[in-house]
């Protein structure tokens, strides 16, 4: 499946990144997070749908 068939989403970054583990920060990095209310549209893809359910408590999907 090419990158210009999947869809994207948007994800929201509702929780700050202290006292997390340091794998759960590199995925909200990942995701291209900065900081608390930054919404980002990344594709809808099994590799971010990972790292969004890795760091759910931190994350959520806007629509």
């Amino acid at each position: 499946m090419s990158s210009k068939d999947m869809g994207k989403i948007k994800v929201k970054q509702i929780k700050s990144l202290a006292g997390i583990k340091d794998i759960h920060r590199k995925s909200v990095k990942g995701l291209g997070l900065r900081k608390i209310n930054h919404v980002v549209e990344v594709l809808d893809s099994p590799e971010n749908r990972g790292m969004i359910n890795k760091v759910s408590h931190v994350v959520e999907i806007v629509d």
